[in-house]
């Protein structure tokens, strides 16, 4: 996400930190770019507005003119005031009696369903006792799906198919309240387009159960359409947030700088990606942190506590720092690797370089490369991925056919496995303090 917008934000960076000192004139050159590539990545018109100008206030006082280094204060405040533009995060309201219904609305085709089943799987992590009520009996495709999501969930779906959605959503309310659940979580119907009926039927479910909170789920893609959307169903019924869906599929992101600012409802999550796991609790400093490409560790270690096995990996770090990391373990972690999400996905959460390296590298390149490394290792025996150094030239033949590969490739593979060997029997040798040394 934000890989347009992150690209030609870090190009004006660059060029200022050539300067030492920086003059008024510099200061609105680089607000001309920055301006471009907030409008090229769809953000709203006056939102680009009042941001530049708030930038090119500070910028050309003396909070930068007596800065040690001008161009890294600038950024400074570009991403202070980024941070306001997105606004304060907002968690979602799980207080007072049980249990708390959430409403989720949106047109069609927006994610509300996916966002259901994700939303109800982060609950249930935090302890959570969560029944999902499909009331959107108009689109059968709808009820299926949230039933195979709470199926794969273990979650309890409510299902009326020939009620009314305010019906529904009572006796939903009703039965989770006597079943000792805490959330309900409330997927309504959409239209393909704002009209009366939608937002009669929601202010008619909003009478009769009084959400605790009412979501508008939107597909970040659309743009600055997603902008309008919000306000129609702010006019209608009272947002208590936001979640933008298929972030990870908008390299502009103006939908996500634009919305808060221009509708005045916070965003609560971000959906990232297909799996149950991608949904993200919204942190506008380290989404700042992204757009800036700055990264995100601390999403990354997030994502990584909830999707990897904590014990495998304990395991494999012992090994590696013992110097008895093999081909099986390599294998091993790259299973676990593959459940965080897109690599390209991870390298943009990394700061500095390997953000950079992130945006240079096709992210179809990144998964194929990574298959067929997946590939050429499932194509070994057992005892041959814990003893690499039996792979003769016959049986490396037999890897790369086996695999669909080259020699070449296996080749490849068996020297980055070595260079990685040798590099964590130094760190052996050098032990914690050594390491900083290692890396510079």
């Amino acid at each position: 996400m934000f890989e347009t917008l992150t690209e030609r934000l870090n190009k004006v960076f660059s060029d200022i930190s050539r300067r030492g000192k920086l003059s008024e004139r510099d200061v609105d050159s680089a607000m001309r770019e920055v301006r471009l590539a907030l409008l090229e990545a769809d953000v709203n018109y006056a939102v680009v507005k009042d941001f530049v100008a708030r930038v090119r206030e500070r910028s050309i006082g003396q909070e930068v003119s007596k800065a040690l280094n001008p161009a890294q204060q600038v950024v400074k405040i570009v991403n202070e005031e980024l941070i306001d533009t997105l606004g304060d995060p907002a968690p979602l309201n799980l207080s007072g009696p049980k249990p708390r219904l959430i409403m989720l609305v949106g047109l069609q085709g927006s994610g509300k369903t996916t966002a259901a089943g994700k939303m109800a799987k982060l609950l249930r992590s935090k302890g959570e006792r969560v029944m999902l009520v499909a009331a959107d009996p108009y689109r059968p495709a709808a009820i299926t799906q949230l039933q195979m999501l709470g199926e794969r969930l273990n979650v309890p779906v409510h299902t009326e198919p020939d009620a009314l959605p305010p019906k529904l959503a009572v006796d939903g309310y009703e039965k989770a309240e006597k079943g000792g659940y805490t959330v309900v979580i409330l997927d309504t119907a959409g239209r393909s387009q704002l009209d009366d009926a939608l937002m009669s039927e929601l202010q008619a479910i909003t009478s009769r159960v009084r959400p605790a909170e009412i979501l508008l789920v939107v597909d970040a893609m659309i743009g600055q359409e997603a902008v309008n959307i919000a306000k129609g169903f702010r006019d209608s019924v009272d947002l208590t947030g936001l979640i933008l869906t298929k972030m990870d599929g908008d390299s502009r992101g103006g939908a996500a700088i634009s919305i808060r600012s221009v509708t005045g409802v916070p965003i609560k999550f971000l959906g990232t990606g297909e799996g149950l796991d991608a949904l993200e609790i919204y942190d506008p400093s380290r989404l700042s942190s992204r757009i800036l490409g700055m990264g995100d560790l601390i999403g990354l270690i997030e994502r990584a506590e909830a999707t990897m096995d904590q014990e495998t990996a304990q395991k494999q770090a012992e090994k590696m720092l013992q110097g008895e990391f093999t081909l099986e373990d390599f294998a091993t972690q790259l299973k676990q690797v593959r459940k965080l999400g897109p690599i390209s996905q991870l390298l943009e959460m990394l700061p500095g370089g390997m953000g950079q390296m992130a945006r240079s590298v096709s992210p179809n390149d990144a998964e194929k490369q990574l298959k067929t490394t997946e590939a050429i290792i499932n194509s070994m025996t057992p005892y041959e991925r814990r003893n690499p150094k039996i792979l003769n030239a016959s049986r490396k033949r037999r890897v790369a056919a086996g695999s669909g590969t080259d020699v070449v490739d296996v080749n490849r593979l068996l020297k980055q496995f070595r260079e990685a060997q040798r590099m964590f029997k130094q760190l052996k040798k050098v032990g914690p303090r050594g390491f900083p040394r290692m890396f510079g």
